[in-house]
């Protein structure tokens, strides 16, 4: 899920005083999905009409994106809205 710029420097400049650490939680918007579902609000937002084919992903790693296993399901999440970074744009 997309994650703007400014939420992003506000946590690196919150872990950034802290003690060293090898892994933090992730940091995710605060909706999830469907790649498809990004494009096509992209495309709504910028006028633009194209046609759009699914193209899954073969092997290990695209069965772990269809099983929703790269999602951010326990870490912290944003504020700002897909819908909020496309009217803004």
């Amino acid at each position: 899920m997309p994650q703007v710029t400014q939420g992003v420097a506000v946590r690196l400049a919150e872990l950034a005083p802290g003690r060293p650490a090898c892994r933090v939680t992730d940091l995710a918007g605060p909706a999830d999905f469907d790649l498809r579902d990004l494009v096509r609000g992209y495309l709504i937002a910028e006028g633009k009409r194209r046609l759009t084919v699914p193209m899954p992903l073969p092997g290990k790693a695209g069965k772990a994106y269809r099983g929703g296993l790269t999602l951010s399901l326990d870490g912290d999440r944003g504020a700002r809205t897909w819908e909020e970074f496309l009217a803004a744009r």
